[in-house]
Order: C-alpha cells, then structure tokens, then sequence
C-alpha cells in the first residue's frame, strides 16, 4: 500500500495539472497566451484565494508544499532546454546586428532604470539590482504567437524578435548566473580573489560546455539517432544532457542550472532535422503536459495578493511603467543602431514588452536564493503577469494597418534579404 503523503502528492499534482490545462485553455480563448492563465490558476489555487495546500487532504502541507517545488524545479529546467532547442542561429544571422544592439540595450537598460524606482522604497541598491534583472529578461513566446497568429512572424520585424529575444535571453540568464555567483550568500564573505575566481570558473565552464554542446553534442546524438539498436533512446539521451548540463552548471562553474540545460539546448538544435523533431516531440510533451504546468502553477502558489499593501502599490505601478518604457525604448534604440527604420523598430520594441516564463524563472531563482524577500516579490510577480496581459493587444495596435503589407511582401523582401 503506499505511502498516505504519496498518495496525496498524486492528488495534489493532478489538481494542479489539471487546474494549469483549464485555464490555460480558457486563456486561448479569450486570446491570451497559456501562460497567463496557467499563473492566474496557481494564484487562485494559492493563498490569495483557495490556499489548496492547507486543504485538509493533505497531512503535510511543508513537505508537500517542497515536493511540488521540486517538480516545478525539473520544470523550469526542461522549459530552458525547450526554448534552447528553438534557437535556429543560421536562419537569424540576417538580423545579427539588430539582435545584437536590441538584446544588449533591451536588458541593461530595464536595469538602469529600476534603480532609481526600487531605491526610494526603503531597499537596498542590491536589492533594486535583482529587480532589475528580472525586469531585464523578456519572453519570445508571448509575441511570436501573436505575430503567427497575424502571419507576420518570419516577416523582417518578426526575424529580429526571434533574433533579439535569444540575445536578451542569453543576458538575462547570465546575468542572474553573475548576480547570484558574486552576490549570493555563499559569495557574501568572499574576498576578492574568491570573487575572481568565481569570473573565472563561470567562464571557462561557459566556454567549455559551450564547445561541447556545439561540436560533441549534434554529432553524437545523429550517431545515436542512425544507430538501429539506440534509435529507440535518442529522446532519453536528450533528457540526460539537460540534467547533466544542468548539473554541471551548478556544480562545476557556479552557474544557475537553467544555464546549462539552455546551452544542452541550444547545441542540440543543430542536430539532423529528424533527430531534431524526435527529440523536441518528446521534450515537449514531457514539459508541456506534466512539469512545466507544474512550475507556473507554482510560481503562483507562493504568491498572496492580499498581502500587497498600500505601500508596494506605487511600487508595482511605476515598475509597470518603467519594464514597458525601458523595453520599448532599449530594444527599439538597438534596433534602430542595427539597422531597422523607426517603425520597424517601435513594433519589435512592443514585442520585447512581456516578460513571461523567463522573468518568473529569473524571479523564482532569485526567490529560492532569498535575494528577493516574498513582500516584494508580489509587486514584481504582478508586473510580470500585467506585462504578459498588455503585450498581445499592444503588438496587434502596432501591427494594425502593416500586418497587411508585409505579407502581400515576398519573404526575401520582407526579411531583408
């Protein structure tokens, strides 16, 4: 017979799976990503509403309460090799320098600018600096479904989000690897040579687990693919090399984990366009339909609305203004710099707005970490969620009027190309 705790970690999950999958849905068709419906069931099933994990059903609430987190950890792991495996370098090299200027203003800017609007509120310049990062991340998913959706994706502007966003991404992730390595706890009391070394590590396993991604991990995984006795495992070899980049992220170059898992990713999109898709159909109905739900439920489950006060409320409204201005201005002067006319460039600005799953990874780390205490965690959930919530009508008002034109443009016309 099994375990009482088990047995009641099964209920638990299939409540929050199936809470994620509904409104996830619902979402959709209302036009808002799953994303957003997936964070607003965990906020109701959490503490602003049901409180699920103190129902009486469940004997341990603690323990359950560290299980979940620990799905939700495999989550947001598989989530960044997802989006590693999505990155297509070769077809994104046309819009190499908007990417470039885009990602790199489009996420020190946001920093500079929460600063000043962080400080004022009784907090620390270190604090205001982990706000800053997660409001430096942004997340492609939200506007390349609404471009698809407007068949504008793989337009010009479409291209230098997808361009933009890997760059932004790539920051953002190292960012929070840098803040959490030299400003974590186990780097409070270190002296200057423990800080450099801390430089160093990250670097040469950066380097080291970037060549291996890129030379050693498509060849070998085309072999496994083409080998008839191995074929069967290709996917399970896949999985290993997320966990294991990940692991080493942590263990071996003091890195977040989300790090080598995205670079796993990453080097395994170059494999064979079959191997490929065995390997992203298998990951993605891993993720997708058991533990990524799990990690955005979770996100709101720890997350009490109540206990926004009087006084964080000016905090959430001028973080809202500032991650919308910084976005749009940062990435559309970037991409201005590399070459995009003022149109092109307000429009891709508006689609660097939201910051969806990778400001919640950002910001759940840097939670996990107590670099963020809960109080102010809350107004920066919520300027996560609001952002995810404004991006898609706001890239369909930009868009409206010249959606129309660029796809009566052949391809090559409309990339730049």
């Amino acid at each position: 017979m099994e375990s009482t705790l088990v047995v009641q970690l099964f209920l638990a999950l299939g409540l929050i799976i199936g809470a994620a999958q509904l409104a996830g849905s619902l979402a959709r068709a209302v036009g808002q990503p799953r994303v957003f419906g997936e964070l607003v069931a965990g906020v109701l099933l959490g503490p602003t509403l049901l409180d699920m994990l103190h129902w009486g059903a469940f004997a341990n609430p603690v323990l359950l309460s560290s299980t979940v987190e620990e799905f939700a950890e495999l989550g947001v792991l598989f989530l960044m090799f997802t989006v590693g495996l999505e990155v297509h370098l070769r077809e994104l090299l046309s819009v190499g320098k908007v990417a470039i200027w885009g990602g790199v203003i489009g996420a020190a800017l946001p920093v500079v600018m929460v600063l000043p609007v962080v400080v004022p509120f009784d907090y620390s310049l270190k604090t205001a600096l982990f706000v800053g990062v997660v409001m430096a991340a942004t997340s492609v998913s939200i506007s390349a479904q609404t471009l698809l959706e407007l068949g504008v994706l793989r337009t010009k502007e479409g291209l230098g989000l997808l361009a933009t966003a890997v760059v932004d991404d790539i920051l953002a992730i190292l960012l929070l690897s840098v803040v959490i390595a030299t400003l974590g706890s186990d780097a409070a009391n270190a002296s200057v040579l423990e800080l450099a070394w801390i430089f160093v590590r990250m670097v040469l396993f950066l380097g080291g687990a970037l060549a291996v991604a890129w030379y050693v991990l498509p060849g070998l995984f085309d072999w496994l693919y083409h080998n008839p006795r191995l074929m069967q495992g290709t996917a399970s070899f896949a999985l290993i090399a997320a966990l294991i980049f990940g692991w080493a992220a942590d263990a071996l170059g003091g890195v977040a984990a989300i790090t080598g898992a995205f670079v796993a990713g990453m080097g395994l999109s170059q494999t064979t366009s079959r191997a490929k898709h065995e390997i992203v159909s298998t990951v993605h109905h891993i993720s997708y339909a058991f533990l990524v739900p799990i990690f955005f439920v979770n996100v709101g489950l720890h997350v009490d609305l109540t206990e926004i006060g009087a006084d964080m409320i000016p905090l959430a409204i001028l973080l809202l203004v500032v991650a919308v201005i910084s976005k749009v201005a940062g990435s559309g002067i970037g991409a201005r710099l590399g070459g995009f006319s003022n149109g092109e460039s307000l429009r891709l600005g508006v689609c660097m707005i939201s910051r969806g799953e990778v400001g919640l990874i950002i910001a759940s780390l840097l939670l996990a970490e107590n670099l963020l205490d809960k109080k102010l965690f809350q107004p920066v959930f919520l300027v996560i969620l609001l952002t995810t919530v404004l991006t898609p009508p706001l890239v369909r008002l930009v868009f409206r009027g010249h959606a129309a034109t660029i796809q009566s443009q052949p391809l090559s016309t409309a990339t730049g190309d």
